[in-house]
């Protein structure tokens, strides 16, 4: 089976932030309760910064042309058992890209209800609290000047700032 028939082990993350500190978070469809930003994976051929592009505007339909900062930042992470079917059986890892985009303030978002169900706008350590991900709390610490680890249990789990 070629190799293009199965997922490439390579992904973006997008951190969509205001510079009043508000974080966009995003809750997946599927798996139930899966709070993140905005992420995807790459298509084969394709950049980490024109996949970032794609999947800000499908997942949010925000466009960002030049606006996209690259963190130049990547992280590996092993991929969970219940998904590896979708990639080649020698794939384990998947490689991710940090970007970021700053906002002035909140922007409507136009989102993709195929993969989420829910939206809001959380101040930064709630997002990073909330985030379902270490890889994306650690991105939305670093953007914020934190560093990953940070305790961020002052901060409620409950609820979106609406």
């Amino acid at each position: 089976m070629s190799a293009r028939l199965y997922k490439r082990p390579e992904s973006i993350l997008v951190v969509v932030a205001t510079r009043g500190g508000e974080v966009l978070m995003l809750r997946r469809t599927q798996p139930a309760d899966f709070w993140q930003s905005v992420t995807g994976s790459l298509r084969w051929g394709e950049s980490p910064r024109s996949a970032a592009m794609r999947e800000l505007w499908e997942e949010t339909g925000i466009q960002t042309g030049s606006a996209l900062v690259d963190l130049h930042h990547d992280v590996e992470f092993p991929i969970l058992p219940a998904w590896r079917t979708r990639y080649t059986p020698s794939s384990r890892f998947n490689r991710e890209h940090w970007f970021a985009l700053w906002l002035p303030g909140r922007r409507l978002i136009r989102r993709n209800l195929d993969e989420h169900s829910e939206h809001c706008w959380l101040l930064w350590p709630r997002a990073a609290q909330r985030s379902s991900s270490w890889t994306n709390r650690d991105a939305i610490l670093t953007i914020f000047g934190a560093a990953p680890g940070t305790p961020l249990w002052n901060f409620s789990r409950s609820g979106c700032a609406k």
